[in-house]
């Protein structure tokens, strides 16, 4: 079978990387480099914590244990050291008890712990004793996209994957054997099937291949494609798991240096914002930092960056084939980072045949034969993604 791949995120080379393993041809082919795009802006949580509905959690769960299986001989990409959430104020603390209620009765690995406690994991933590409700998730990650993808990228060209880089697929056109796809650089390329990992750049593909759009595309600043992450300089501080506040999302950014999320403050977020790390703006995250960590006040944010969401037009995963073009195999996801390993072997057995229940919700056609979905609501509050 000869599988084109279109995306080099985390998802397109998982996809590519297992289709290969199962002895496919396959070309992956991607406009900029790999893991260039969304997954180079991405805050990185593996986890299924506030995932709804039912569906979506069981999905998020899959792909969570996933990144535990691949990395469980050790891997660079992977830190699974656990999350812990704090509340303070009493709409936070009634949401996270009873979201810790609600994943208990799941299953999933959620305990209710003293702000004490809190400072044994992360000895820096700066918790008040006050603090209403204090969780810790422990089976939950921080993933680095750019070892994974190299990771997987390792596993591609081992399996003999042709990975095109700095091409766009410019048409598509059914002929006899498949469907062939005619690149930016002039050649062509036929396949059997089509895998479109092309996150927030869907709605090229499915336009490309006839289709409408799928996905919900930047509008103004602050909507729910953007957000702003912080980068610091290298820190003594001491902190090496994930951190959510009722001010600031902490999680370790390799080398020291970490990684700082304050949903409340993207209202202003906007691709391609001129981002000063001298702005008021980092001044801002660097205030919550230092009420949040100890071993802080040399703090200086050398990098901003506006994130930038792949994110389904009705917020929910897409995941199978399109069912009046059969070669086309749609994957877009608000949670790529977490599925990434699941989708990498679930979508490649269903392209070779098999069916996965888990994707059972999430087929494009929903999207594809309906209208575009209401706009939906930025992420604002802990605990949010």
């Amino acid at each position: 079978m000869k599988i084109a791949v279109i995306g080099a995120g985390m998802i397109g080379v998982s996809i590519a990387a297992e289709a290969a393993a199962r002895g496919a041809q396959v070309t992956l082919i991607d406009q900029g480099a790999p893991g260039a795009g969304t997954s180079a802006v991405s805050y990185a949580w593996v986890n299924s914590n506030n995932k709804e509905p039912e569906s979506y959690y069981e999905l998020n769960l899959a792909g969570l244990e996933a990144h535990h299986r691949l990395a469980a001989s050790g891997a660079d990409w992977l830190r699974p050291t656990g999350h812990i959430e704090f509340a303070t104020d009493p709409e936070h603390e009634v949401e996270l008890q009873s979201r810790l209620e609600r994943l208990g009765e799941l299953g999933y690995p959620a305990d209710k712990i003293t702000p004490s406690y809190a400072r044994e994991l992360v000895p820096d933590l700066l918790i008040p004793d006050s603090a209403g409700v204090v969780a810790y998730f422990p089976r939950e990650a921080h993933c680095y996209p750019s070892l994974y993808i190299r990771h997987q990228l390792r596993r591609a060209r081992e399996s003999g994957v042709k990975i095109l880089s700095g091409v766009a697929v410019e048409n598509f056109r059914e002929a006899p054997g498949g469907v062939r796809l005619g690149l930016s650089d002039g050649s062509t390329i036929l396949a059997d099937r089509v895998v479109s990992a092309a996150g927030r750049w869907t709605n090229t593909v499915t336009a490309t291949a006839g289709f409408g759009p799928v996905m919900t595309e930047y509008q103004e600043p602050g909507d729910v494609t953007v957000g702003y992450l912080a980068v610091t300089n290298p820190l003594s501080t001491s902190i090496d798991r994930l951190l959510t506040t009722p001010s600031l999302n902490i999680r370790p950014d390799g080398g020291g240096r970490l990684l700082l999320q304050a949903l409340d403050l993207d209202g202003t977020a906007a691709p391609g914002a001129d981002l000063r790390p001298d702005s008021s703006l980092a001044d801002e995250f660097l205030s919550r930092l230092r009420k949040v960590l100890g071993n802080t006040d040399n703090a200086s944010v050398t990098e901003l960056r506006v994130g930038e969401r792949a994110m389904p037009a009705d917020g929910r995963s897409i995941i199978g084939p399109v069912a009046s073009a059969s070669w086309l195999y749609l994957v877009a996801t608000h949670s790529g980072v977490t599925l990434a390993p699941f989708l990498g072997a679930s979508v490649t057995a269903e392209i070779m045949g098999e069916t996965e229940p888990l994707f059972a919700d999430f087929r494009p056609d929903r999207l594809l034969d309906n209208a575009p979905a209401a706009r939906l609501a930025a992420p604002r509050k802990p605990g949010q993604q």
